[in-house]
């Protein structure tokens, strides 16, 4: 167990937790939130033994292996394979100590320590770091490459697959989805949620915590404060503790009234898509939490544009590429004010360069590319961050886009992206990723965009300020196109999704969940295709798949089931969530009644989450002997 007592932390003379205690129990999974600065990676060094407390007691068995994502990458020429197994150094120990006994001819040594090695893993750790290496997108091919051929953010993927590889005790992951694509996100997730041991993660990533952990412990005032439950869950319990104290609901106001005035437009048409049905639901849940988010620092919204022509884009047929090598082929697009768009698709397919296209970095090779006069672009890109003047202020930043506005109108400006005070005129260069980005996003806001194409916006971005972004969204009244790995924003803003597949762009017909499923099922499909060949012996063949249904039965009846059960399960979640948003519920008299019905929601949630899991696991499974067969097939 980790205990934290009456635990005081400084950096410098700033405190970050004071008299802060918490309790972490064997094999819990954690969500470590709060606002950026208030300590939670130095919470982490903590917990390494990287630093000491300044008062109070941070205890962890002291035989508990720790794992955690190393922040620097070595440019060495070792195998990407051999450079993950290499952060399972107890592994690698046991390794070293019995290349030693067989030099030394130690018989005794080395049947000790082969007993070893069989349970530290050691005889299917080039399998599982594979495994591991392939979920988080790495092709076969790339396995045998060396680490320095690798780019900054790929590098990073290694030291996750590092820390993953382990067995250890303790795992610690800070913002572990940041330089992972969707894909990669959702094959982490089901990793985790198998994770046997105590697992702490910081995440600015709704979805992600919430289908990763069952408790959160928020750092606030000082204070380490512990909530049963995901994320979500986290949120309404603060919505109701911020209700019941009234802290600045009455500031809220106003952001709920303009958030209705748009949900009561929107649901016209929330009979025409499953997109739009959940759209609704979406911002009517965010309204319902509103109060969680009272004391946010952050605080903007989209300007209208100038001018709106319709339509803004018009994509006919194009060719993109580079050079003589064309990416996507055939592209049909219309951009119209009001569209909402999501690009799905696996890491490589292309979305960004569908977004360089729109953004007019790249020319089309071939095709009808047509944009209309008063066409105004914002773009948020990763790599704009490197375009931002180091040695300039934001505010200096601002005064260059609108030499004639006030001083006091631009610092007005920028403290709704947190640049309160002297932060406004502080230099850019030892500003963090996350006030580089909001910084990009400040200027981009400002500039009054009617077409927003946004590649990864919320990277480096926490959670709060990532709410105040999906607020300011719905109000945007240009069209947008949006790339992100975050799929509660994906959800909450967008009304249709694109999928970038096979050098194509085609309407995807369901939502992120929808997306979720093809993955699953292309990834079948990939499986049984391959190996195929001219000369088979149909007959033998259709008598094997026979064989191999009859074989697989139980296990396509054990997924049925556990389909079956998810579809009750989310049933009784949807008329839980439904009898939440009475608002009647959140008065004193009904408090009991609130807490009966929070209870049955964290229960119905924990069914969902196991049958889920078992869900995923049979599939696996049988993914897994599919694929087998079919190689068998191949080879036979």
């Amino acid at each position: 167990m980790i205990q934290l007592s009456d635990l005081e932390l400084m950096r410098g003379s700033k405190v970050l937790l004071q008299q802060a205690s918490v309790r972490i129990y064997p094999g819990h999974k954690v969500g470590l939130v709060g606002p950026n600065g208030c300590g939670k990676s130095s919470l982490f060094a903590l917990l390494r033994g990287q630093l000491s407390p300044d008062q109070g007691h941070c205890d962890v068995p002291g035989h508990w292996q720790i794992a955690s994502v190393a922040q620097e990458t070595p440019a060495t020429e070792r195998r990407a394979l051999d450079y993950v197994i290499d952060g399972d150094q107890v592994l690698r120990q046991i390794q070293q100590q019995l290349a030693e006994a067989e030099r030394a001819q130690d018989g005794q040594a080395m049947a000790r320590l082969h007993e070893q090695l069989e349970h530290a893993g050691g005889y299917d750790v080039e399998a599982r770091a594979a495994t591991i290496l392939a979920g988080l997108g790495f092709s076969q091919a790339q396995l045998t490459h060396s680490v320095s051929a690798f780019s900054g953010g790929w590098r990073m993927r290694l030291n996750l697959a590092q820390a993953l590889i382990c067995r250890a005790d303790l795992l610690l992951l800070d913002e572990p989805t940041n330089h992972l694509d969707l894909d990669a996100v959702l094959w982490l997730e089901g990793f985790l949620q198998q994770y046997p041991g105590t697992m702490v993660v910081i995440s600015h990533d709704k979805s992600f915590l919430d289908a990763t952990v069952k408790e959160i412990c928020s750092i606030e005032h000082q204070q380490l404060l512990l909530y049963k439950g995901n994320y979500s869950s986290f949120e309404q319990q603060k919505a109701e503790r911020a209700r019941q104290k009234n802290l600045q609901y009455q500031k809220q106001q106003a952001q709920i009234a303009h958030l209705q005035a748009f949900v009561d437009r929107f649901r016209a048409k929330a009979s025409k898509a499953k997109q739009a049905q959940s759209r609704v639901k979406q911002l009517e849940k965010m309204e319902n939490l509103l109060p969680a988010h009272s004391d946010s620092q952050f605080d903007f919204e989209f300007f209208s544009p100038p001018k709106l022509p319709n339509p803004l884009v018009a994509i006919d047929d194009v060719k993109v590429g580079y050079g003589d090598k064309p990416i996507l082929e055939q592209v049909q697009l219309n951009l119209v004010p009001g569209s909402r768009i999501g690009l799905l698709g696996r890491n490589g397919a292309g979305k960004s360069t569908l977004i360089k296209l729109l953004a007019e970095e790249m020319t089309p090779l071939d095709g009808h590319y047509t944009t209309s006069a008063g066409l105004k672009i914002g773009y948020f890109a990763q790599h704009q961050l490197e375009t931002l003047h180091i040695d300039q202020s934001p505010l200096e930043h601002m005064v260059r886009l609108d030499p004639k506005a006030t001083e006091q109108s631009l610092r007005d400006y920028l403290g709704g992206f947190g640049f309160h005070g002297d932060q406004a005129v502080e230099r850019v260069a030892p500003m963090s990723g996350g006030e580089k980005a909001r910084l990009v996003l400040a200027l981009l806001v400002y500039t009054r965009p009617n077409l927003l194409l946004l590649d990864e916006p919320t990277n480096h971005l926490d959670l709060e300020m990532r709410h105040a972004l999906n607020m300011a969204l719905q109000g945007f009244e240009g069209a947008l196109v949006l790339v992100s790995h975050d799929r509660h924003l994906l959800s909450s803003v967008c009304d249709d999704f694109y999928l970038v597949d096979n050098g194509r762009v085609e309407p995807f017909k369901g939502d992120i969940e929808d997306y979720r499923r093809w993955l699953t099922e292309s990834v079948t499909v990939s499986a049984s295709q391959k190996g195929t060949g001219p000369k088979r012996d149909r007959k033998a063949e259709k008598r094997l798949q026979a064989e191999f249904r009859q074989r697989t039965q139980p296990l396509r009846k054990a997924i049925d089931k556990l389909e079956k059960k998810m579809e009750v399960a989310s049933a009784e979640l949807k008329q839980i969530e439904e009898h939440l948003t009475d608002t009647t519920l959140y008065e004193e008299e009904n408090k009991t009644k609130l807490k009966e019905l929070l209870e049955k929601q964290s229960n119905a949630k924990l069914k969902l989450e196991e049958a889920e899991l078992d869900w995923l696991t049979q599939q696996e499974q049988l993914q897994h002997m599919e694929q087998e067969f079919e190689h068998e097939l191949a080879g036979g």
